[in-house]
């Protein structure tokens, strides 16, 4: 006699696809998130511009590849199980770097158009390093605090840790975007209408890539605090509750690099915007 009932065959076969599912996003993350963040690392160092006009984004790539790194262990520790505490470590990677560094870009842009006297004021590249060091400092407290949290399996203050971080962090990018956005539908006070139809075209262009940039953070951060919270209210860790925001946090990763290309002449758009 078969004694499964139909309840338990959904929930014997739910975690395995969704685990597949996660194998899968961080196959993809892997496969063209290496390749693609070195290939930007090369460009901003061999452009004419140098390293100092895009140390955020050489930072966040560098980031990136230690995401990617972490997504390869969490592959590999399903037949190399000593890769687990590295896995486990460099997750602070993913949950740290990019944000930090996004949020340094956002507040950058911010200065620059809403604030551009300070902007001037603070664009030696002696600030960005600054900045990028105490970036470094934080990123690697987390790794350690990541790897500590995971290994006792206290997912409650793993959870709590991630979550306090991305609404933190994401308040400050939605602020710096948001002001951006008003700022480029403004006039200046001084334009005149010949001024402002030569400006138009690079303002909305500008003002396209912010908004691209501020859904991007909404649908890469939202899903997986959304996630965050179901597991601390549920108080139990199930991969149907991290799997969407999983999935969202990892290929919404790409769209920077993608207008990163885009802005360095790398991807071609038949339709100019």
């Amino acid at each position: 006699m078969n004694t499964t009932t139909p309840g338990a065959s959904t929930n014997t076969t739910t975690p395995y696809i969704l685990g597949n599912l996660e194998m899968c996003v961080f196959s993809i993350k892997v496969l063209f998130g290496l390749p693609t963040h070195y290939y930007i690392i090369w460009l901003i160092v061999k452009g004419t511009g140098g390293v100092a006009s895009e140390f955020f984004n050489f930072n966040l790539s560098v980031c990136e590849i230690g995401a990617c790194l972490d997504c390869l262990f969490f592959i590999l520790v399903n037949w190399i199980l000593f890769l687990e505490p590295l896995a486990l470590l460099f997750q602070g990677f993913i949950i740290t770097s990019r944000p930090l560094f996004q949020c340094l870009i956002c507040v950058e842009c911010y200065l620059a158009v809403v604030h551009p006297v300070t902007f001037l004021k603070y664009k030696p590249l002696r600030y960005r390093v600054i900045c990028s060091t105490a970036a470094w400092i934080i990123i690697f407290v987390s790794c350690l605090v990541c790897m500590f949290t995971l290994m006792s399996s206290n997912i409650n203050a793993h959870t709590w840790f991630f979550l306090s971080q991305f609404i933190f962090i994401l308040s400050i990018q939605l602020f710096c975007l948001v002001a951006v956005l008003r700022a480029l539908k403004q006039s200046g006070p001084g334009e005149r209408v010949r001024e402002r139809e030569e400006k138009n075209h690079m303002k909305r262009r500008a003002f396209q890539l912010i908004l691209i940039t501020t859904v991007n953070m909404v649908i890469t951060y939202v899903p997986i605090i959304i996630s965050g919270v179901f597991i601390i209210l549920k108080q139990h860790y199930h991969v149907s509750y991290w799997a969407p925001g999983l999935v969202c946090y990892a290929l919404a990763s790409f769209v920077q690099p993608v207008l990163f290309l885009r802005r360095a002449g790398k991807l071609s758009c038949p339709v100019s915007p």
